[in-house]
């Protein structure tokens, strides 16, 4: 995608080197602004290959309002098992297993298992917030798209997954942390905010997967789809991925793919992963990076 290439360039010409709390050290930029039509195609990157399946898993986990690493593990997706094992590794508990023996065991045992339960979870992230915001029974996708359908012209279609007096207690704080939704002329559009952008590997899951989220909450509302606006905060290159970020640059973009879901779903609620496929899907080889954790 060209605005993805463009986003790439412009942080490589005009980046500032800063230190970061992970210790990799970036390139960055403050305040940064991409726009996807969502009629031209899905957003998903041609430039290396992306982990489609896992972004599916990971926006299902999020609705579903689960924070326990337990469901990922279980279809294979391992996203979020640097920060579960982070903490587990820091435990008194520890008992010297690697990351990928920790996730076994994770995915041998029942998801009512008190180490499960215990080092699975990760605190009140992204799927807390939308579905039981500060643990009061605030369901804000549920209400959101109450309001879509019913007060469509609102300017208070908004989910925040930012939570002040929780934070402080999860894994990882948001880092896409704010969406506002907007519809005219029967679609429906989304616009994100992101405090804190990686732009080598989770800004490609990222747009694909609020792209995604906006075509459902369109088809579940009967409305057609606009946009999806990407405002960032704090968008940066790693040190240790400017070479894959070079590398890519070097890609020609190859023709969008095209998302078809199962237009039986009726609730945000019911989707699975068999209501998604791609079609067209033409990408380059993937490229590994590192993930700072």
């Amino acid at each position: 995608m060209k605005q993805y290439l463009d986003l790439c360039r412009h942080i490589l010409a005009n980046g500032h080197y800063k230190d970061d709390r992970t210790g990799t050290g970036t390139y960055s930029i403050f305040g940064y602004q991409a726009r996807y039509d969502l009629n031209e195609g899905f957003p998903l990157l041609t430039t290396k290959k992306v982990f489609l399946r896992g972004i599916i898993h990971e926006l299902l986990w999020f609705i579903s309002g689960s924070t326990n690493i337990k469901y990922l593990v279980d279809n294979n997706v391992h996203i979020w098992d640097d920060w579960a094992y982070e903490k587990y590794k820091k435990s008194d508990e520890f008992n010297g297993d690697d990351m990928k023996q920790f996730a076994e065991h994770l995915k041998s045992l029942p998801s009512d298992d008190p180490f499960v339960v215990k080092w699975g979870e990760l605190g009140p992230v992204y799927g807390r917030q939308w579905r039981n915001f500060n643990e009061e029974g605030v369901d804000q996708l549920k209400n959101l798209i109450e309001e879509i359908k019913h007060n469509p012209n609102s300017r208070r279609l908004i989910i925040s997954a930012w939570n002040p007096c929780e934070v402080d207690q999860m894994a990882l704080p948001p880092c896409h942390s704010f969406m506002q939704f907007y519809v005219i002329d029967g679609k429906l559009s989304c616009q994100l905010y992101q405090r804190s952008a990686d732009i080598f590997l989770g800004v490609p899951f990222n747009i694909a997967s609020y792209s995604l989220f906006t075509m459902m909450i369109a088809q579940v509302c009967g409305l057609g789809v606009g946009e999806f606006i990407h405002t960032m905060g704090d968008a940066h290159i790693y040190s240790n991925h400017v070479d894959q970020i070079n590398l890519q640059l070097t890609r020609k973009p190859k023709a969008l793919p095209h998302m078809k879901i199962n237009p039986n779903v009726k609730s945000i609620f019911d989707f699975k992963i068999e209501d998604f496929e791609l079609e067209g899907y033409d990408p380059y080889p993937a490229i590994k990076g590192a993930v700072a954790v």
